[in-house]
Parts: structure tokens; sequence; C-alpha cells
């Protein structure tokens, strides 16, 4: 048996190989031999019709792609970041990269092309816990473990829905409430998830800084809070009470949709469990305020202590299986590596152990924003931003207007390779070996199952070969990802007070146990912040998503279904797919669906003031009245959804978006 770990979300189940199939590894202690169905058909993502399996290339989008060599897709590469501005030159990576991918990108354009544009798809889901956890904390740190859940007595579900985006973890819940365990579920729909719940509250989409504030106001009026936490670990707890008292409590309940009655049963129970955690997703994440709602998660914790104790905290969940290696790396174009800021001490730091003097001085442009600037070289590795990006007719736009886009993919039929003039196959899971962080700071070894496919290269290879070719050939001299972690690890030495000790890990004992890092940060209970206390900030809701309109009556929400993923590139394989949701539909609440004349099953029209799709309508009551929703597999999606953002971490708005729904007449 060889043990792995899964590809597919933020859980990281441990995995265990026998040549023929996968099965969940027992001795794992996240998954305990639990897995789902995704993680068991992995193995058909490796062999199949849709892989990339030669360099591509063309010299306009408008030719047919040809078959290149590496050394000519390579050199062209080189030659066009030698023959720009580091400025116009752009990393696009990925939570599906491996840590050592990551790295090897990372310091080739931080370090030596002197491009900060290097960002990752975690710019639309995990940016807004980033900076919440940054502005609180003084690090991006998560205090909670999966284990923490058999401790636990009351999990808070909040824009999450672990029923069909974390599997795994969602059974594990339902083994923990066999032992006691009290599950409040908050969503706008009644989801697979919720139907676990104790307590179901329908709140109204984009009312989560109201609830969370009338619940921590309450605390404090009722003396409820821990006094001595906050004096001992804590700043701002004044000044938050002082602006509480100006809030508009019927107001904000009002906008909740929630009654007082309901409010109440939250109220009771949260008072009478002692130990709580506070559990979201994307619900709160990719939203306008997304900074915003995650610091009202943390704030409940620090006004109660129920931080830094066993079934206790605020537990962010990763969407990727690596999205946070990824953010540890430094592979957000806001955080120069290791944790480490664009402050002058940091990059004199980082400067040193790369042995460069390349280092940009300010932060690189975001995902989101990468696209409107002057690019002339884009560099897109295992991700598609022309599907998951919002407003889709406008980045169809932007990528026009970028004159060498190169797309580094295992798979071949990507939205984005429409817009790619270089096409660089890369090794899939299964095929390569490194290391990834699962969502509770849990690293562990993704071995090599199977002889990587004749002409693909694992991602840090391919980086490696662009960095050579531009003559960095010294510095990029890694002959395996062992190599690679060994220098990384060593580099986590620099960590804000060497709290990132990755560097205790030895890579190959990671093949019989996985590392944790971080575990002393909460038994001393520490913060980063300059008085080493977290910081307690104000926020309300200011209501800056989109507003719907008589011509845009509906609010768009979006999320994943269970066994599908993504764009569906690997797991349009597994065989349960036949039996679950579809991959694309609209869910409408039945009383919506009888004002605009639509039945079960109809084909219907969604439009924003961006676009349109269409789809199959599922006539529900477990949405709520004036929202809809629909898969993210759905890949014309982003037709639809808004490009406001997050003035803090730039992550899109993508479950406030203003629509209208028609039923579609046959011509």
């Amino acid at each position: 048996m060889i043990k792995s770990v899964c590809g597919y979300c933020g859980v990281g189940c441990g995995l265990e190989f026998d040549e023929k199939s996968l099965i969940g590894e027992v001795s794992y202690p996240v998954n305990e031999g639990l897995v789902c169905a995704k993680g068991v058909s992995e193995l058909k993502s490796i062999d199949t019709s849709t892989r990339l399996l030669r360099p591509l290339m063309r010299q306009s989008i408008e030719n047919s792609f040809k078959e290149s060599s590496w050394e000519e897709s390579i050199k062209r590469v080189a030659d066009a970041i030698k023959n720009t501005s580091a400025s116009k030159v752009g990393f696009y990576l990925s939570g599906q990269l491996l840590t050592e991918d990551y790295y090897v990108a990372n310091k080739l354009a931080k370090g030596f092309i002197g491009t900060n544009s290097v960002d990752t798809n975690s710019r639309t889901c995990m940016a807004s816990a980033v900076v919440a956890h940054k502005k609180v904390f003084g690090v991006d740190f998560v205090p909670v473990k999966i284990s923490d859940i058999k401790e636990c007595e009351l999990l808070i579900l909040i824009g999450a829905n672990t029923a069909e985006a974390h599997v795994v973890l969602n059974n594990k819940i339902k083994k923990a409430k066999k032992n006691g365990l009290k599950v409040v579920v908050i969503d706008p729909r009644f989801t697979p998830t919720a139907k676990l719940a104790d307590l179901y509250l329908p709140i109204h989409v984009g009312a989560d800084i109201d609830l969370i504030n009338l619940l921590i106001n309450r605390l404090i009026n009722e003396d409820r809070v821990d006094l001595e936490f906050i004096e001992n670990y804590t700043n701002g707890y004044e000044i938050l009470k002082n602006k509480f008292k100006r809030l508009a409590l019927k107001k904000m309940l009002k906008r909740t949709g929630l009654s007082t009655e309901q409010f109440e049963q939250f109220y009771q129970l949260f008072i009478e469990n002692d130990r709580v955690i506070t559990a979201w997703t994307m619900g709160l994440n990719q939203s306008v305020q997304g900074v915003d709602k995650n610091i009202a998660v943390l704030n409940l914790h620090l006004v109660t202590g129920k931080i830094y104790r066993a079934g206790c905290g605020p537990f962010s969940l990763t969407g990727q299986p690596n999205a946070m290696g990824g953010r540890e790396v430094g592979g957000l174009s806001t955080t120069l590596a290791v944790h480490l800021d664009f402050d002058k001490e940091s990059i004199k730091k980082v400067s040193s152990f790369w042995n460069t003097d390349k280092i940009a001085p300010t932060a690189g442009h975001t995902a989101t924003q990468m696209l409107k600037e002057d690019i002339d070289v884009l560099i897109i590795s295992h991700t598609d931003p022309l599907y998951h990006l919002p407003n889709r007719h406008l980045v169809e736009k932007q990528l026009q207007r970028v004159p060498l886009i190169i797309e580094i993919n295992a798979y071949k039929d990507s939205e984005t390779s429409k817009y790619a003039h270089i096409r660089l196959p890369a090794a899939p899971w299964g095929e390569k070996e490194g290391t990834q962080t699962n969502l509770d700071r849990t690293i562990t070894k993704q071995e090599k199952l199977t002889r990587t496919s004749i002409d693909c290269k694992a991602d840090w290879k391919i980086f490696q070969l662009i960095a050579q070719e531009l003559g960095f050939k010294e510095e990029f001299n890694f002959s395996s990802p062992k190599e690679i972690f060994s220098e990384y690890k060593e580099m986590t030495r620099l960590s804000p007070d060497g709290h990132l000790n990755i560097y205790d890990c030895d890579y190959d004992e990671l093949s019989k146990r996985p590392f944790s890092w971080g575990d002393k940060i909460v038994e001393d209970k520490k913060f980063f912040t300059k008085n080493a206390k977290a910081n307690i900030v104000f926020v309300e809701n200011k209501l800056k998503s989109e507003k719907t309109s008589l011509a845009y009556p509906l609010i768009l929400l979006t999320g994943r279904t269970r066994d599908r993923w993504h764009s569906e590139t690997k797991t349009i394989f597994v065989d349960l797919l036949q039996t679950y949701k579809p991959s694309s539909f609209v869910e409408i609440n039945s009383l919506d669906a009888k004002k605009y004349g639509i039945y079960n099953g109809d084909s219907v029209v969604i439009s924003s003031k961006r676009g349109s799709l269409t789809t199959k309508a599922i006539v529900s009551d477990e949405i709520n009245r004036g929202a809809i929703f629909i898969p993210i597999t759905d890949r014309n999606i982003n037709y639809l959804t808004s490009d406001i953002l997050d003035p803090l971490s730039h992550e899109p708005d993508y479950n406030h978006s203003a629509v209208k729904i028609e039923k579609k007449h046959s011509e």
C-alpha cells in the first residue's frame, strides 16, 4: 500500500493506493478512513481522453494550435519575459499546485524576474479570510483543527455547505452529533447541511454581519463576555462596546429576515454551550464585505474567549487541497513569502535568503486586478480564469489584449485555452509528488502513484526550465521536490517570530505521518500584533452589494454540489454523478416560480446587467424567496456575476448579483 493524500477539497483526506483502487487511510487523523466519491474516483482523472499530453503553440488566437517541443516553447516564454518590463509579467497560480510548485514559481517571479504580480485562485475564495486573520491576529492563522469538533459542544456553520463542499468533514460532524454536538446552520438555502441542524436559520442574503453583531451585542448587554480574556489578550473592546450602543437593533434583525423567536433560540444555544466553533467558507468570503464578515466572526470568539481552547474557535474552511500551502509560501500578490509582507525589513530578509536584489518594493496586482493592467506575459498554472472570474464578457475582452498567455495544465478542455498562445502539459495528481497543507494546517505528502505521462512535467520543473532559460541556472538547480522542500522549510525560519514552524518538519517522515504547524501558537495563546494582543475591530453591514430592481428582482447565489468539482475537468468521471444533481440547473423558490410562470424542469434564461445563461429550473421550497441558486459547475455562470470587489481583499462579490429569470420560449 502507498499512502497519499486526496487532491480535491481542503479537508485533505489520507488515502491508500494498492495499484487498482483508492481507499481512505484509517490511521490518518484528518479523515480516519472516511473518503468521499470524488476521492475514491481520483484515479480515473489520470488516464482520460481529456489530458493535455504535448506542448502546443500558436502565434495568435486566430490560428490553430500545433505541437511544439519543450525547448521551443520555453524559449518563446523566456524571450517574451526578457523583452518586456517585470511589471508587465503576471503569474496566475492555483490551490491545485503542490507547495514545491508554488515555491519555485514564487521565487522565480518575485525574487528573480522582479514581478510581485503572482496571485492564485485563492484570491476568489480565501483572500477575505487571509486579510481578516492578519488584521485581527497579526498573521494569517487558523486556530482550529478538525479534531476539535470532537471536543465541541456547539458548531455554527454560516455560509458553509459542508455536506456538499467538505463531505468527509460533514460526516465527522454527523458522528460528533451522536455524542451530543449541537449544530446551527445559517444559510439562505435549506441545504443538505441544514438537514443535520438542531437549529436552521434561513437568513436573508447579505445580512451575516447584522446577525453576528446582534449576538455580540446581546452578550455584552447581559454580561456574558469574557472580561479576563478581553483584558489579557485583546485590543479595542471598549471602542467596539461604545460603537455597539449606536446600532439600530430592530432594523438589523429585520434585515436578517429572522424572527425574534429564531434569534432567541440561537442566543440560548450559544450561552448554554461553553465550547463553540464557528465555521464558514465562501458564503462569507465571496462578498464586497468579505473581510468585515470574517472579522465579525473573529470578534464573536474574542469577546467570549472561545478561542485557543479545545473545541473552540473561528474555523475558516478552505476550498482547495493546497490553498493554505499557497498562502504559506507567499502565493498571493499581497504577501512576499512565509507570511512576510513587502516592508523593507522583510524584503531585506528574503533578498538575503534568495541571494537576489530584484524584489520590487510594493505588492503586485491581484488576480482580480491583473487583467485590467497592461500585462504582456501571463503564465496561468492549473486554473481557469475565464471560467471562474466574475463578469466573463469583460474577462474575455481583457484576455484578448494580452500578447502572450501561457497555460500550464494537465487537461485540455479549459475555457481559458481559447485565449492561450502556448499550452504546456503538466503532471496531474498521481503522476507527481510533493506536499500540501489542508484547511487545518496539516501538511501531508502527495505521492507519485503511477509514471508521469511521457511528455508531461511536474509544475516545479516547468517553472525551473523558464528560470534556467532566463539565466538563473544556479539559483534554480533543484533535482527533486525534496530538495525544494528543504530550501523552503529553511525559509520558514524567517516567518514572524518563527511561527511558521515548518522548519521542524521532515520530508521523508511525511510519507508515514502528517505534520501540523502552529500548534504551539494555540498552546501559548499567542497573537502577532505589535503588542501581542488580538485586535477587536468594529464592523457593520454597509449594504454595498448590487441591489435588486424592477428589472433584476432576484439575487443569485452560487456554490458547489456534492461529487462535482468546479468546471468538472476531473469529476466528470465520478460514478455517482448519474444519481445526483446535474452540472447545471437553477433552484428557485416555489412562490417565485409561480410568480414568473415557471414549472419544474422548464428551460429558463437567467440574465443580469452583464450577460445571460440558459438552464433547467428546479422548483423548491429549500431556498428563500427573492434568491436563486446556480452551481459553479455551470461553466457559463460568470456571465452573470458582479465584479464588485471587497476593497481590502479584492475578492469578488459572487453571491450578491441581481438577476432576472424568464421561461425560454421555443423558437
